[in-house]
């Protein structure tokens, strides 16, 4: 008899064992993209898409494990199922679209570019080219900045002046102490409605729709895409993106 207790006790553990492992959502991302996912001061994961999909498992009943790979072992690993998704501040593609499926996308960044009313620009790349470098203005620690810091200032290409908000920004760019501005659109349209002499690029900088992905066979794609649908309906997501890319 004891030697049947035991195994059964055995079985129930097995089972309990079973059942926390399907608790946890296993989330692929590669922990270099700030604001979307970097490591925190306390050696964890964070960033716009880890705190978004903590507050959907939370929500569904899940614990999150963050997986830190590269990233373009991201797409392969969902499609195997060796992950249950991937969040990393991935862009909606055609291609992409062929070999997963997206949820509701939940961020969208539109970065435009002031310029002197006279300049004959396209691009940033247009000063580059003419200059062999670029000055670019921006306020601290936005989009425009992460942005044009990858882009210009990684690269040798240029150098970007951080200001404290977006007025400091436009009136160095009016004063000639750098070659433009970066910016969220409707800041840009409000400075250079206040301030003669300017003008928005028309090509916007940067324009991105970011989702996460899932497998075309996944079990948990619906659950998982309604309640990001709700997430973003109560102003839980938006809150989020406000905490790591302030307000311009």
């Amino acid at each position: 008899m004891k030697k049947i207790i035991a195994m059964i006790l055995v079985a129930m553990l097995a089972l309990a064992g079973v059942s926390a492992m399907a608790e946890s959502l296993k989330m692929c991302t590669n922990v270099a993209f700030p604001p979307y996912e970097f490591y925190g001061e306390d050696g964890e994961a964070t960033g716009i898409d880890v705190e978004i999909a903590k507050a959907i498992a939370a929500k569904l009943g899940y614990d999150l494990e963050v997986v830190d790979i590269e990233f373009a072992q991201c797409i392969p690993g969902v499609q195997s199922g060796k992950y249950d998704f991937s969040a990393a501040g991935m862009t909606v593609t055609e291609e992409r679209k062929q070999m997963v499926q997206f949820t509701d996308t939940y961020a969208t960044g539109i970065q435009s570019i002031i310029v002197p009313e006279d300049s004959t620009v396209e691009s940033l790349d247009d000063f580059v080219e003419a200059n062999g470098t670029v000055k670019v203005g921006v306020q601290m620690a936005t989009t425009g900045d992460l942005y044009t810091t990858w882009d210009y200032e990684d690269e040798g290409k240029g150098t970007v002046d951080r200001y404290t908000n977006g007025a400091a920004a436009v009136q160095a760019l009016l004063a000639g102490k750098v070659d433009c501005v970066v910016i969220d659109n409707e800041p840009a349209k409000n400075f250079v409605a206040q301030n003669e002499g300017l003008k928005i690029l028309d090509t916007a900088y940067a324009v991105e729709d970011y989702a996460m992905a899932f497998s075309k066979e996944s079990p948990i794609y619906d659950d998982f895409n309604a309640a990001l649908a709700e997430l973003i309906e109560d102003g839980t997501v938006q809150s989020i993106i406000d905490t790591f890319i302030p307000a311009a």
